[in-house]
């Protein structure tokens, strides 16, 4: 009932939310004869305020049509290369002109970016695919709002997700491949190469995991703490509601967007008060950068998507309460996930000095899991000074971070096997 009663509540503001956008444009023309009226900019600054809290925020495109390497600028291609219900796979794929021809740059190693599937789309990762475009041929997992799913499509569930990563690291081909995963996947993703592993399936070359809840017993944070004070019955009976009848999804169970989004911003409400202060105060002096960079946020971070119930509950109670995965005792459709099965593929951590959303440690913890590899084929870095979005995007992940990405993936883009080790708990390096 809740998400009916939000859906006709937008509905009833849509009138005021274009008034507002149009009285911005009116009194925010240049050489129009409101614009010159006294309080013309506070006023066109207080409408545009009034609209964008107002109104709805689409999914955003990638929006990467070429990239910079060594000054020249080289055209890029999204593509779709695999569709399932709730995901598709898409490649950015980047042309260089040869003697009058395109051609793809095949020497770069192949990596699938798998994205977060927790509230915000996959262009929250915009920044993270640019810089890889400059020295590999980049994947990523975009997921489909649920609202938008037929009910017809099933339903689905973290074990979904799990055998959605297996597939689409068979179908670029495993043997060549390096798997980055950003926050939440971190669990599906190792989850994945164990049961491959296990099943003497090729796996990735290497794993590069960022930011994630492999162990959350180690240095909670708020969102742990949230997840472990109420049972799992409390979400089920207070965030799950079934999508309305305007979308394709109508009658699906799901976690909703805007309820994620009153979540995001409850964790820092003073900070975005005082960013849309900041913004009105822009747009009365005349602060156009400013102002744009703050509706390139908020474009961003207003976008939200419903989540599938099942998949949603299962990671509460799984990742988050019961610790099945750190503690062995996590089981995908009867197969138990191993990850000292793992061997061939090299792994690196990375976790943010200041993430208040996944602690340090947390997926540091993936090396006591993974014994099977070789501690001279493992690495971690903790980023002095990030935050959580700091490790994947922005100065940090740029300067800081991606090079040591960049080169850790180098080392293993190569043909030579990677050693098997089966030494217990090797530590990870420093």
């Amino acid at each position: 009932m809740l998400y009916q009663m939000h859906e006709l509540g937008r509905a009833w503001m849509a009138p005021m939310t274009y008034w507002a956008e149009a009285s911005a444009k009116i009194f925010g023309a240049n050489g129009g004869w409101l614009s010159s009226l006294p309080g013309a900019a506070q006023a066109a600054a207080g409408y545009e305020l009034m609209y964008r809290i107002g109104k709805d925020y689409e999914k955003p495109e990638f929006g990467i049509h070429s990239v910079d390497i060594d000054g020249v600028a080289y055209p890029v291609v999204e593509r779709e290369m695999l569709r399932k219900p709730f995901c598709r796979l898409l490649r950015f794929k980047r042309y260089a002109d040869d003697a009058g021809n395109l051609r793809d740059l095949k020497d770069d190693p192949p990596v699938l970016v798998v994205a977060p599937l927790s509230g915000h789309h996959a262009t929250l990762l915009r920044d993270t695919v640019r810089t890889l475009l400059r020295d590999h041929k980049v994947y990523i997992t975009d997921w489909v709002d649920a609202r938008m799913v037929p009910t017809s499509d099933g339903e689905f569930s973290l074990d979904d997700y799990v055998a959605y990563v297996e597939e689409f690291i068979r179908h670029i081909g495993a043997k060549s491949l390096h798997v980055i995963s950003v926050c939440q996947p971190t669990v599906p993703v190792l989850a994945a190469v164990s049961l491959m592993a296990a099943r003497s399936e090729d796996t990735p070359r290497s794993l590069v995991m960022m930011g994630g809840p492999i162990d959350t017993r180690q240095n909670p944070t708020k969102v742990n703490d949230l997840a472990t004070d109420k049972p799992l019955a409390w979400f089920e009976n207070n965030l799950i509601h079934h999508v309305p009848q305007n979308y394709p999804g109508h009658g699906r169970r799901v976690y909703p967007g805007f309820l994620q989004h009153v979540g995001f911003v409850a964790m820092n409400p003073e900070r975005h008060f005082t960013s849309h202060w900041d913004f009105y105060q822009d747009l009365v002096k005349g602060d156009l950068d400013d102002a744009a960079a703050h509706r390139r946020f908020y474009d961003e971070y207003n976008a939200v998507l419903d989540m599938p119930a099942e998949y949603y509950l299962q990671t509460v109670r799984i990742v988050f309460q019961e610790h099945l995965l750190p503690r062995g005792l996590w089981e995908v459709r009867g197969e138990r996930v191993d990850p000292s099965r793992i061997h061939g593929t090299a792994l690196l951590t990375i976790e943010g000095e200041l993430d208040d959303i996944s602690g340090q440690g947390q997926t540091r913890a993936a090396h006591t899991l993974c014994t099977g590899v070789s501690e001279a084929d493992r690495e971690h870095l903790t980023v002095k000074g990030a935050g959580h979005y700091g490790i994947f995007s922005g100065r940090r992940w740029r300067t800081q971070v991606y090079p040591q990405v960049r080169d850790f993936i180098a080392r293993y883009a190569g043909s030579a096997e990677i050693p098997v080790e089966s030494t217990v708990d090797a530590p990870a390096k420093p």
